[in-house]
């Protein structure tokens, strides 16, 4: 038999005393029997079921006795207290419940997962689907709900949230590694092709340069001749017209100008030859060919060097003030410190729009030394500090920067269990400070 619920007259669940039932379905009354079956059913079933008056209190009328097995509570507890199901629900989760509640009226059904507080203060996770019951007339006569916990389901969620959040994590790490890899081998590359290009270079350097050398010889000895010359024509007795075709000759060939000219030439030349020696030299300091392993090294050296490398960088935006104080060498792996110093000369670089100054200063304490590269330069804004280290974050215009330079300098410096500290004020400049332990220290992992 099927009860509609517009059918009832009045239901009293009470089983102590004779149910008051009319519900009438083709002249069938339902009896005791039933509706001690249906209870019954009720009770045992893992969802409570519950009714409450169609107002602004929603004070409950009837909870199915299997609350005291899920919650804890006798369910004549819990209608007997007119706030009882308000003051259970968990402070977080009440408001959104409180402030949307009344639309039950309109829509004639709501659901809601919250978390419910049990009698032994343990809070379980609760799924309610409330509808709203109306007579024939549209009036309102009750509403029904049915609890079910759902605690099982949310620590699931949970775990799998955490897990996923963990995944993710794990995947950033893996890229970041990736990213590293690919860095670490485009220097190597780098380095190859240094060593190719030194090994290139320096063959004619060397002859151009010894060549330099002898022709530097050559010309003082035959400036010596000339002048030796030229001193014996003005002790010999030479005919006006010999003197004059002579002093003809030297003043066309311009030869006391070039006599001074070649000098400066050859010093120049000289001193090119050194500068392109020097770049070579920088190119296979900066790249450390096949120098993967920890060695002592010369931060002083190491920030030379990259200062070459960026020279044609830096030369036309920036004056480069060298402040180097007396720090010890140290353990590390210098190729990738260089690329460190690299990227925050190159930040430093484009963060100043027409002409400014970087500043490089050295130092050490008892327990690391630092290194700091500072900028007369834009700065950056402050919601930004705390993401310029995130991978393929840049502030740069698309197609500009990739946004993994500072990223993989942080991942550097973590490796060499140091830090990066950075300070920054819009339109003054910015300055990025590295820390490293005098000695490296090795953790297992």
């Amino acid at each position: 038999m099927l009860i509609k619920p517009n059918e009832f007259e009045f239901f009293d669940f009470d089983v102590s005393q004779e149910p008051v039932l009319s519900a009438s379905h083709d002249g069938i009354q339902v009896g005791q029997d039933s509706l001690t079956r249906l209870l019954y059913l009720i009770d045992n079933t893992p969802v409570i079921i519950y009714s409450s008056v169609p107002t602004g209190d929603f004070k409950m009328t009837f909870v199915s006795n299997n609350a005291q097995r899920v919650l804890g509570y006798p369910a004549e507890d819990m209608v007997k207290d007119p706030n009882f199901w308000f003051d259970h629900i968990h402070p977080e989760d009440a408001p959104a419940i409180f402030s949307s509640l009344a639309l039950i009226f309109t829509e004639g059904q709501r659901t809601y997962e919250y978390r419910f507080r049990k009698s032994d203060g343990i809070y379980l996770w609760m799924h309610d689907t409330l509808r709203l019951i109306k007579d024939e007339r549209g009036n309102p006569l009750e509403i029904v709900g049915s609890l079910t916990d759902i605690t099982s389901r949310k620590q699931m969620e949970e775990a799998l949230y955490k897990t996923g959040e963990q995944q993710k994590i794990l995947i950033r790490s893996l890229q970041e590694a990736k990213d590293q890899l690919l860095q670490s081998e485009k220097m190597a590359s780098i380095g190859q092709l240094a060593a190719g290009i030194a090994h290139e270079i320096n063959n004619p350097v060397g002859f151009v340069n010894s060549n330099m050398g002898t022709l530097k010889n050559y010309i003082a000895t035959m400036l010596s001749v000339i002048e030796a010359y030229d001193k014996t024509l003005k002790i010999a007795h030479v005919s006006e017209d010999i003197q004059a075709y002579i002093n003809k000759v030297i003043a066309k060939a311009d030869l006391v100008f070039i006599a001074e000219d070649v000098q400066s030439l050859l010093s120049e030349s000289m001193d090119g030859l050194k500068r392109v020696r020097d770049i070579v030299q920088s190119l296979k300091d900066f790249s450390h060919v096949g120098e993967n392993e920890w060695q002592i090294a010369d931060l002083h050296l190491g920030l030379d060097s990259t200062l070459n490398i960026v020279n044609n960088e830096l030369k036309y935006k920036a004056v480069v003030v060298k402040e180097y104080g007396v720090i010890p060498q140290v353990e590390c792996l210098a190729s990738q410190l260089n690329q460190v110093f690299m990227n925050m000369l190159i930040n430093a670089s484009h963060a100043i729009v027409d002409k400014g100054v970087i500043t490089i200063r050295t130092g050490c304490d008892d327990e690391s030394v630092w290194i700091s590269i500072s900028d007369t330069g834009s700065g950056i804004d402050p919601q930004h500090l705390n993401r310029i280290f995130d991978p393929f974050f840049t502030t740069k215009p698309v197609g500009s920067g990739t946004g993994l330079g500072l990223s993989l300098s942080y991942g550097i410096i973590n490796k060499h269990k140091g830090r990066i500290e950075v300070s920054s004020q819009l339109g003054e400049g910015t300055c990025f400070t590295v820390f490293l332990p005098l000695y490296k220290k090795i953790l297992e992992t």
